[in-house]
């Protein structure tokens, strides 16, 4: 049985769905947001949708909200600059903040952090168009990935097989980020932990025929499988839940959110990268893991914003 803690839809207040934005994953931010927002009406919540621009402050104080359930994903929504206009505000809002919110877009920020806390993250260095791209190969080995810095749902990311690719994977990642890293290519399987306060959600397995989760994979090919339960021991699944549970709190991060992991031939699991504010569909990852654990898609937005009645400040 599913316990909420706020037990009528008035004590929300009037809230804000914040979706849509100026990231290169507007259109997804849309459609999660559009999810919420309906699962929220349907619960009898005075909820309404507030697609995000420059005059978003004046929005939110001219509808007179009472607090905000974020749903921008990428630059914009998961870099800090919402949750400083909403800290500004005053207005209670879903998800991390600031300080959560930067160090967890940040993949360099992310792992620096990871492993400073000894927490297993796969080899990187920053790079650029004038790197060596020898030493880089030297320190990281072939194949490798590369990155920016700050983008998610895997977009401006390659797979490196020869040094002969490399520009072209720089050249393409720097489209969308001044920062780039290239990342050691870990072989295996890849793990998803979806977190919900204090708690992990079951692990998902996620396999493709490409070479890895990549935006086409995440959201339009039809080849890409979900697995809960995900086939690990019992004793990997603890193991790969309370490392995210570590990287989860060791980037500050708050109310919800989730982890990636590559697991490696040998079994070890290595922390690829966290969001602050995962898709939200009735398709997405961690309404997929939700259900396993029970939640329906209405219960699962109603929990998540109920941690806008904490403090995340």
């Amino acid at each position: 049985m599913i316990v909420h803690r706020i037990r009528t839809a008035s004590e929300f207040g009037k809230v804000a769905v914040l979706m849509g934005g100026r990231s290169a994953e507007r259109e997804i931010s849309l459609n999660s947001g559009g999810a919420v927002l309906d699962a929220l009406i349907a619960q009898g919540i005075d909820a309404h949708k507030v697609d995000v621009g420059f005059d978003v402050g004046e929005q939110l104080r001219s509808g007179h909200f009472d607090r905000a359930f974020v749903m921008l994903h990428g630059r914009g929504g998961e870099d800090g600059e919402i949750q400083g206009v909403l800290q500004s505000l005053a207005m209670p809002y879903t998800g991390s903040n600031v300080t959560g919110a930067v160090l967890s877009m940040n993949k360099l920020l992310s792992k620096q952090i990871w492993e400073q806390q000894g927490l297993p993250t796969a080899k990187f260095q920053q790079v650029s168009a004038d790197s060596d791209v020898d030493e880089v190969v030297k320190m990281l080995g072939l194949p490798l990935i590369i990155k920016p810095v700050n983008e998610g749902s895997s977009i401006g990311m390659t797979k490196v097989n020869s040094v002969s690719s490399w520009a072209q994977a720089i050249e393409h990642a720097t489209r969308f980020d001044d920062e780039v890293i290239a990342e050691r290519w870990i072989e295996g399987e890849e793990y998803t932990v979806s977190v919900l306060g204090q708690t992990t959600l079951p692990v998902i397995q996620l396999k493709t025929p490409h070479e890895f989760y990549d935006f086409d994979a995440k959201y339009k090919a039809d080849t890409t499988e979900y697995l809960c339960p995900c086939g690990l021991s019992e004793k990997d699944e603890n193991r790969c839940q309370q490392l995210a549970l570590q990287a989860f709190r060791g980037l500050r991060m708050h109310g919800w959110g989730r982890v990636d992991f590559m697991r490696d031939r040998a079994g070890n699991f290595y922390l690829l990268e966290a969001n602050s504010i995962p898709g939200m569909t009735d398709h997405s990852l961690v309404p997929m893991a939700a259900k396993v654990a029970g939640y329906s898609f209405e219960a699962l937005v109603w929990k998540i914003l109920e941690t806008s009645m904490e403090t995340n400040n």
